[in-house]
């Protein structure tokens, strides 16, 4: 009897009395460079680059059916950057809105976004870092059917620059997006600004209508500068500081969603001025993500070998793990963006590192086995700075089925940036009998999948995790179910 694998990571396998199907072959990962962003040339009249398209993705990807919407930090007609539309197989590239030319800083609706978009209903919200009505930001929203563009709200004037530790009332350059917390309300993080210059918290609905800030950063010790979007859970936000706090290196901090409450949870090290390392990182400039009473991220910078680390930190602040010190070598180094969590596998990018351009990687949540390939590799991929994949994947990633989709800031087909997909590896199912029980197994590896079943491939498919988890037998993750006499399918699911 043949059967052939309906999609990746699903196995058919028939149990009924004793007929039971082999596994297929791994599938291998597969890199595919989606889209290149077209060649800047210089427009005099604006004097600056410009194309028609964008350039320098510095943010991740969200995606809606078989839509990736995103941001470019620069490039588009007026230099300033654009938000965008592809499909995922890389066609249908669509501009949705090029931001304005700029007049002594300031326009209507804002200037190099660089952060990810948050979609609800028929708007995407986002942010832009500068120009606006006082040319340090904006928080917009448009519209997937219309394309209206809306600036819900510029950024304030600064006493002096930020970099001379300028300050106002609300904030300035918003490095990151946004979280939707209930049916209309929108929170955020500004970089700079506020009334001490370390930048504030603050939220407002999605109408733009009551924008207030929850907090201004003090530098120490709740932190200074944050750059990385916030996350929510019931009635708390959680976020990081990437600079500050009370060893100068940046915080990771929770407060309520009415501003109260807040908390530092973690204070990074100071890292030595020789070495530029230490026990635990430094500077986390991406944002968290959540998995029962714990807390993953990254640093940019420090660590062990001085090239950034993957952390772990309770929701109470008690315990602190520094899951993986980069090398600088095979696994990266300088890891700028946040973390995103399927079961019990992190996956990331490091800025720089690998042949010298920057990796993806994978860990498992307990830190050990860090690996990309799934088979003990060093990477998921590691970047060369050819046409074909680019540099400096700066995003966090986005994982829809079994697809890894991202950006790389630079390189591709015309030096601009890129958008890349990266499907991962399947590991082969074996399924063999043993008295009345069926034995599923397949590879241990640092990608941690559920087993999964179903009775039925008819559509609407409904599957249903195994339990009990996998124990691993032999060096192979192994599920022993009892035979019940009624066809059974198997896949396994990250």
């Amino acid at each position: 009897m043949k059967t052939r694998i309906k999609q990746l990571f699903l196995l058919p396998a028939l149990v009924a009395g004793l007929c039971l199907m082999p596994a297929g072959r791994v599938t291998a990962q597969a890199f595919t460079n989606l889209y290149s962003f077209t060649a800047e040339g210089y427009d005099s009249a604006i004097e600056t680059e410009t194309n028609r398209d964008g350039a320098y993705p510095a943010a991740g990807l969200i995606v809606s059916g078989n839509t990736l919407y995103g941001t470019a930090s620069g490039g588009g007609t007026n230099g300033l950057g654009t938000v965008f539309a592809v499909n995922t197989d890389g066609t249908g590239f669509t501009v949705l809105h090029t931001f304005t030319a700029l007049l002594n800083s300031t326009n209507s609706d804002g200037a190099n976004p660089a952060a990810g978009l948050l979609q609800d209903g028929g708007f995407l919200f986002g942010t832009a870092q500068n120009g606006g009505m006082n040319g340090n930001g904006t928080v917009f929203r448009i519209s997937t059917v219309s394309l209206s563009f809306t600036n819900l709200h510029s950024f304030t004037a600064l006493s002096v620059p930020y970099y001379q530790g300028g300050t106002n009332g609300d904030g300035a350059n918003p490095a990151a997006g946004l979280a939707l917390v209930g049916v209309n309300t929108l929170y955020g993080t500004a970089e700079h600004g506020g009334t001490n210059g370390g930048g504030t918290v603050f939220v407002l609905n999605i109408n733009g209508a009551g924008f207030t800030i929850l907090h201004t950063f003090t530098n120490n010790p709740d932190g200074a500068d944050p750059a990385g979007e916030l996350i929510s859970s019931g009635n708390t936000l959680y976020g990081t500081a990437g600079g500050g706090g009370n060893g100068g290196d940046g915080t990771v901090f929770a407060l309520n969603t009415d501003g109260t409450g807040f908390t530092n949870l973690y204070s990074f090290t100071a890292f030595s001025s020789v070495y530029f390392n230490n026990s635990d990182g430094a500077n986390p400039d991406g944002g968290l993500v959540l998995s029962g009473n714990t807390l993953y991220g990254t640093t940019h910078s420090a660590g062990t070998n001085g090239g950034g680390t993957v952390f772990a930190v309770t929701t109470n602040g008690t315990r602190f793990t520094n899951l993986h010190p980069f090398t600088g070598n095979s696994d990266g180094d300088n890891p700028y963006a946040g973390l995103i969590i399927s079961g019990g596998t992190l996956f990331g990018t490091a800025g720089n590192g690998g042949a010298g351009y920057g990796t993806l990687f994978a860990v498992a949540t307990n830190g050990t086995g860090f690996t990309t390939n799934g088979v003990g590799a060093a990477t998921l991929h590691t970047f060369t700075n050819t046409p074909d994949d680019g540099f400096s994947p700066h995003a966090s990633l986005l994982l829809s089925g079994n697809t890894l989709y991202g950006t790389a800031e630079g390189g591709g087909t015309n030096g601009s940036g890129m958008l890349f997909s990266l499907t991962l590896p399947t590991p082969p199912l074996t399924i063999t009998l043993s008295g009345t029980n069926d034995v599923v197994t397949w590879p241990t590896n640092v990608l941690v999948f559920t087993l999964q079943s179903t009775t039925n491939l008819a559509p609407p498919v409904v599957w249903t995790i195994i339990s009990p988890p996998y124990a691993v037998v032999n060096g192979q993750n192994t599920v022993t179910n009892p035979l019940s006499g009624t066809q059974t399918f198997y896949r396994l699911s990250l």
